[in-house]
């Protein structure tokens, strides 16, 4: 199967703990995206495949080249790296797109930036200055409407495409506490529209599980808004728990065991104890290499000879 990802930093966890389970995916190909539009704008600009990003997209702010379409990590000092960062990713994905049958849309905010000159919802705003930008709250029929749009003519393509929801955990409280739960209401009611309409489409309720199922503050990190690691990984749980058949989630959860082992930094390097546990780590890679000779193991075979000298 292959995935793509797209959506608010969660998207960025949940990604980074299905790549670590040899998952076949992308994520964000513009970069973070918090709100809907900017996702389902994504997603078409994929579709079309031949429309890389021109010169006349990019703009200057604090001495770095930028897009409204894209996360400020794709920015850089020179116009002409600034657009190789942004094309090379697109064509990647764009590429990568049309076989896709697996779709993890994560929502973070209803609240959008959109330029005063010209109406565009901005998908980052920068940090440009205020008076840039309106500010509102998309509707309901607007969500359903861009993400629609953008689903159906995915699946036009690719009959098999299965589509999950979910709303981002992470507190948007710079408009202050009610303004974010409006915000989450809406995103919340957009994707019950969505999986109503569509049959492909089903909800993971991340949002939920952060907040009624966890209850408690000492479940976010310092800041107070974004989950902490010990919520991520209860979420990632619930995740394969709704999302894998049992057989998939037997091989995770034996991948996540060899992670955890790459991670090891061993007390007394070289010692009987040491190397017996590099040959284990071994034997365990050799195991899996046999049962799945699909997944690639050159990466953690390497690690471990290296330390077996």
């Amino acid at each position: 199967e292959r995935l793509m990802l797209l959506g608010s930093c969660f998207t960025e966890h949940i990604g980074a703990r299905l790549q670590a389970g040899k998952f076949s995916l992308r994520i964000n190909p513009f970069g973070i995206a918090y709100n809907p539009v900017s996702i389902a704008r994504c997603l078409e600009r994929l579709l079309e495949r031949t429309r890389p990003f021109s010169e006349d997209e990019l703009f200057e702010h604090g001495g770095l080249w930028r897009s409204w379409d894209h996360h400020g990590s794709f920015a850089a000092p020179q116009h002409d790296e600034a657009l190789r960062n942004m094309n090379e990713a697109y064509h990647a994905d764009a590429a990568f797109l049309p076989a896709t049958n697996r779709i993890l849309l994560t929502f973070g905010t209803a609240d959008v930036f959109y330029l005063r000159d010209s109406g565009r919802i901005v998908a980052n705003n920068h940090k440009m200055p205020a008076d840039t930008f309106e500010q509102r709250r998309l509707s309901i029929e607007e969500i359903v409407g861009a993400t629609a749009n953008a689903l159906e003519k995915i699946k036009a393509g690719q009959p098999d495409l299965q589509v999950v929801l979910t709303v981002s955990p992470v507190r948007h409280l710079r408009a202050g506490a009610i303004a974010n739960q409006r915000s989450k209401a809406t995103l919340i009611l957009a994707c019950e529209a969505l999986c109503r309409q569509f049959s492909w489409v089903q909800y993971f309720p991340a949002y939920e599980l952060l907040l009624d199922d966890l209850r408690d503050y000492r479940f976010y990190n310092d800041d107070m808004v974004h989950p902490s690691e010990m919520a991520t990984t209860y979420i990632w749980e619930r995740f394969m728990d709704t999302c894998f058949q049992k057989s998939t989630k037997q091989i995770v959860e034996r991948l996540d065991k060899l992670r955890q082992a790459l991670q090891h930094r061993p007390l007394h390097p070289g010692s009987d104890a040491h190397r017996a546990f590099v040959q284990a780590q071994l034997d365990h890679i050799s195991q899996l290499e046999k049962e799945y000779p699909a997944l690639d193991f050159r990466k953690e075979r390497t690690h471990f000879e290296q330390q077996r000298g």
